[in-house]
């Protein structure tokens, strides 16, 4: 299966914008430090989650990203497929040319197993994930991680300026 770290990355920065969407965008900074992503990697995914309409931005201060759809309207393959993810387990991509220009013995076997997992990530949408108890239990362990971590760099920031913290 040709679905790497892209398209396992892009989903789980959705689903944690789809957890974090209270009406106000999500910085992107946020949802690297979150989930461990380089900011960078995540802002070219972000790009080509946008041009998909799966996202908007929201410029200027407080800006960041929000869900172009509620969470129910988005399912898992159309993520996979914004940031060009293959759910495809043939070797020749689904052509059909796998043995010296021809189908292979198992080419059929293989397209079926590209169609049900196509069809399995199509019938799983990001509000089924996100209502799950264990995917909220670790959200919020993530959440209350970053909030420690900024809690952290504010009282070294102020003992860095002269500045005691009472």
């Amino acid at each position: 299966m040709k679905l790497t770290t892209k398209g396992r990355y892009a989903v789980t920065a959705m689903l944690d914008l789809a957890l974090h969407d209270h009406g106000e965008p999500t910085a992107l900074a946020d949802i690297a430090e979150r989930q461990g992503l380089s900011l960078s990697y995540l802002e070219q995914l972000f790009a080509q989650l946008r041009r998909a309409a799966l996202i908007k931005s929201v410029r200027g201060p407080g800006g960041g990203y929000q869900l172009a759809r509620l969470p129910s309207e988005i399912n898992v393959a159309e993520v996979v497929v914004a940031v060009d993810e293959e759910v495809d387990v043939t070797r020749c991509g689904g052509k059909g040319d796998c043995q010296d220009g021809r189908k292979c013995l198992a080419h059929d076997l293989w397209m079926g197993l590209s169609q049900q997992i196509h069809g399995f990530l199509s019938g799983i949408n990001l509000s089924d994930l996100i209502s799950n108890p264990d995917l909220l239990d670790v959200a919020m362990k993530q959440d209350v991680a970053l909030s420690a971590s900024r809690a952290r760099d504010q009282s070294t920031h102020l003992r860095g300026a002269g500045l005691r913290h009472k």
